[in-house]
């Protein structure tokens, strides 16, 4: 019988199994992140078998919480990579990131999605009060969400032709 991830160090390896398990996503999920941040390199073995160290699993935790919580894009969370760094991204996962940083970081990348167009939003902002906003908000976390499941969709397709 395989060990549990309780039973383990946590200095110990993680199969992609335990990973997934433990963060509450599916295995092609892993995979996928792995393809679109660079950052996240687990050991790979014979067979091609994946193992996870602490720190990468703390990597996968942040972004999960950056998509799944915080309402980040894949490219939102690249972006984070880039301007934040890893450690970021891993402290996010341990929830030892600063939140006032995690706002800033988030501020950032909305921002600069939306270069050239501020003086629009501004003026749409005003326009629609805070209850259009919280609406638009929503509609916003639901897109994001479809996206996502796209991508994952997607992703389980060019496997299954491989």
């Amino acid at each position: 019988m395989p060990h549990s991830t309780a039973q383990k160090s946590p200095e110990a390896f993680r199969t992609i199994s335990e990973v997934a398990a433990e963060l509450d996503v599916p295995q092609h999920v892993l995979r996928f992140w792995e393809s679109k941040f660079s950052h996240i390199r687990p050991l790979k073995r014979g067979g091609g078998r994946r193992y996870y160290r602490p720190e990468d699993v703390d990597l996968l935790r942040g972004v999960r919480t950056l998509l799944y919580n915080d309402g980040y894009t894949i490219k939102g969370v690249q972006k984070v990579f880039r301007e934040q760094g890893a450690k970021f991204v891993s402290e996010t996962g341990r929830g030892t990131a600063d939140a006032s940083l995690a706002e800033l970081a988030r501020e950032a990348v909305q921002r600069s999605d939306h270069d050239g167009d501020e003086e629009d939003v501004q003026a749409a902002g005003d326009s629609i009060g805070t209850s259009g906003r919280r609406r638009l908000l929503r509609i916003l976390d639901d897109l994001v969400s479809l996206k996502e499941e796209i991508d994952e969709t997607l992703w389980e397709e060019e496997e299954d032709e491989n």
